[in-house]
């Protein structure tokens, strides 16, 4: 199972919003994730949160690239880029990033083109909002079979401009454009995602974390953890999460039950 942990170089992503904005309090956080766990660090500079404001080129990039290539100095860890523009993709991998991980899926003018050219692995997420969480759920919509057949469609254009199978991994793209109910449904059909491509899911502190048993965005660990541990259950692959330490120490407990071959003394 793969871990990536959340910096988020951002001054209003909903839950850590202006904590890791200056570079030197980026990196230290991002070798406390590492310390406990991460086997890669995500980076953002544009949060994502309902009512976010966008973020233009120039900025995301200040916001961005010190980070990335401070980082690569000085780990070894795998650096995520979570980004939907393509000149901050490129740079970003000039810098030493290895991976790119888009919420608007390769859709943006240039990103199809410029990921294959790169080379590197990419996550397409879905969504139904543009820039932000807002998207209304639609009523009626079968949810998993929307998301499925959306993935589908950005996986197999991927393939076309050039990207390898194997380095696309999907995203389902939790709270974006869906709500809770919706959220749980998705969850459950996990299975019927996992055919695709390799699955991401992103729930930490997500409403869906929260909002069932009215816990405030600082109260929601374990609920994180827990639907992390669903999600695993259902065939992902890779969880995107803030709480590393915990999270690893839940997935190795899960592994040790259900893939004890790994465990052996």
């Amino acid at each position: 199972m793969t871990i990536l942990g959340i910096l988020n170089v951002t001054p209003d992503s909903f839950s850590d919003g202006g904590l890791f904005l200056r570079p030197e309090k980026a990196l230290a956080h991002a070798e406390a994730l590492i310390e406990a766990g991460a086997d890669i660090i995500d980076i953002g500079g544009e949060s994502t949160r309902p009512g976010a404001q966008a973020v233009g080129r120039d900025e995301e990039c200040d916001r961005v690239i010190p980070v990335v290539e401070a980082l690569h100095r000085r780990f070894a860890t795998p650096i995520s880029v979570d980004t939907s523009d393509p000149v901050v993709m490129e740079q970003a991998v000039g810098a030493g990033a290895a991976f790119i991980n888009d919420v608007r899926a390769l859709t943006r003018p240039g990103a199809l083109a410029t990921v294959a050219r790169l080379g590197v692995p990419v996550c397409l997420m879905h969504a139904r909002a543009e820039s932000t969480m807002i998207g209304r759920p639609v009523a009626g919509q079968d949810v998993v079979a929307e998301v499925r057949t959306y993935l589908e469609g950005r996986r197999d254009a991927a393939r076309a401009a050039g990207i390898a199978q194997d380095a696309i991994v999907i995203d389902p793209g939790f709270g974006f454009g869906k709500d809770v109910q919706e959220n749980r449904a998705l969850l459950r059909g996990l299975p019927q995602l996992t055919g695709l491509a390799p699955v991401l899911i992103g729930l930490s502190r997500k409403r869906m974390t929260g909002e069932p048993w009215d816990l405030p965005v600082d109260a929601r660990l374990h609920t994180s953890v827990a639907l992390a541990l669903a999600g695993i259950k259902g065939g992902a692959r890779i969880v995107r999460v803030h709480d590393v330490r915990a999270t690893r120490e839940a997935v190795r407990a899960w592994e040790w039950v259900f893939e004890p071959k790994e465990w052996v003394a």
